[in-house]
């Protein structure tokens, strides 16, 4: 914050408390209406500040120390999974309630709704979590528990947790306690006027605080991506040793010079590009580089042995490692449909054989996983070697898949990239048809046939 914000931030606040204190005392003397707005308005309101829900209509159904546990239990995963407990009323219209209270809220997360004796639905942004898991952990939940809402909830909301991509909202407050609503006192408006003043400077806090937690998880996403690079370069480098080639050995061309040249110096560059990244963001331009060298390599080698030069093609989906592809094969993930994918001429004859290929894994909270489902930080690693475009089309199905087809897969970020996460807020910018388990109007997802 700059000198001069920091000198005016004091008179900022006090021209706020002025005003608000003449608001007080012209409302104190006009009569509130006797309830506060109800509906959707109020439970999108609630959610915004605490991750349960429970409509006093139905708490029979969801007693307020569950909802109490469920809720610490979402907090302390620091996931963004949202609970509402609603009737089954017509201000809750089943069509559209889901997509309805997604827009509401306006943060990206996992949303379950259970409505009246035995309604339950959920969906949720595809980069928090995919259509099949949202559709096969809610199945599993109606299934498991017909009519009992509790552990219907609960089981969803605890799987949801555990395997969701994201953060909590910076929304949510610490306890999660409610507002106290006061009983329209002049003294509670007073009281609400103080709140608004002080929101000036506590936006301020929030917003750092948000930006805290952004950076510190960049942080953690670099440090994994690091550990998959300094592989990926130690492998090249590994690479231009086997080679063995040296520009003044008999038979060496100005070609093959120029090759090995190039191979350098994309060593070179990808050494560089990853000592001087700060943002996930920033690997992107390693592994291009490496995919430069890796050719520059392949292309040398077929001089040396006066073979034909080989097409530029893309890496090898499974590892890049493997160098520049040789044939496009079909493949696909497990539960997903068939797509062209390049392979070497190894993992391309393990594929013919019935075998799978070597696929290039990383670690994950889950255990060794390969990079397709390892979720959307490896986003920018795999970009570099397959440009954003092609990379989408290879990966469908998969987790970095249901990610990158997100319409704010590539912005809404501060920087421009990489896209709002889950936990982030992205008002109603988002789209119904993407968000996983299906909003709409129409049947197969958030639609009407759902509940």
């Amino acid at each position: 914050m700059s000198a001069l914000s920091r000198a005016l931030l004091p008179r900022l606040l006090t021209a706020v408390f002025l005003a608000v204190l003449t608001l007080v005392a012209a409302a104190a003397v006009v009569p509130r209406p006797a309830h506060a707005a109800g509906g959707l308005d109020a439970v999108a309101a609630a959610l915004a500040k605490r991750p349960v829900y429970v409509d006093p209509r139905v708490a029979g159904q969801f007693p307020e120390a569950a909802a109490d546990a469920l809720a610490k239990k979402i907090r302390e995963a620091d996931r963004p999974v949202f609970v509402a407990v609603l009737p089954d009323a017509p201000e809750f219209p089943r069509r559209t309630l889901l997509q309805d209270l997604r827009t509401k809220v306006g943060i990206a997360g996992v949303y379950a709704v259970h409505l009246g004796d035995d309604g339950f639905n959920a969906g949720a942004d595809p980069q928090v979590m995919p259509r099949n898991s949202v559709s096969n952990l809610k199945g599993a939940a109606r299934r498991s528990h017909p009519g009992d809402t509790r552990a219907t909830v609960d089981e969803f909301a605890g799987q949801a947790a555990a395997q969701a991509h994201g953060h909590a909202p910076a929304s949510w407050s610490k306890d999660g306690a409610d507002d106290d609503d006061g009983g329209g006192s002049a003294g509670g408006l007073l009281i609400g006027g103080g709140v608004i003043v002080a929101a000036g400077a506590g936006s301020y806090a929030l917003y750092r605080r948000t930006r805290k937690k952004r950076e510190e998880r960049e942080q953690a996403e670099l440090a994994a991506l690091r550990l998959v690079v300094d592989e990926d370069i130690t492998a090249f480098g590994e690479a231009l040793e086997r080679l063995d080639f040296r520009p003044s050995e008999p038979g060496a061309d100005d070609a093959m010079r120029q090759d090995y040249t190039r191979a350098l110096d994309a060593y070179d560059t990808a050494k560089a590009a990853m000592d001087a990244a700060r943002r996930p963001e920033d690997v992107r331009a390693v592994t291009e580089s490496l995919d430069e060298g890796r050719f520059a390599l392949a292309t040398l080698a077929s001089r040396r042995i006066g073979e034909p030069l080989p097409v530029r093609r893309s890496p090898c989906f499974f590892d890049p490692r493997h160098g520049p592809s040789t044939v496009d094969v079909q493949w696909a993930p497990a539960g997903g449909a068939q797509r062209t994918v390049p392979a070497c001429t190894a993992d391309a004859t393990r594929l013919s054989a019935g075998e799978e290929p070597m696929a290039r894994t990383v670690q994950t909270p889950d255990g060794p996983q390969p990079y397709w489902n390892a979720g959307p930080a490896y986003t920018p690693w795999a970009g570099g070697y397959f440009g954003g475009g092609m990379l989408t089309g290879l990966v469908a199905g998969t987790v970095l898949g249901s990610f990158l087809s997100a319409p704010s897969a590539f912005a809404g970020s501060p920087a421009g990239e990489g896209g709002a996460e889950g936990g982030d807020f992205t008002g109603s910018g988002f789209d119904a048809a993407d968000f996983g388990g299906g909003f709409g109007d129409s049947g197969g997802g958030f639609g009407g046939d759902d509940w």
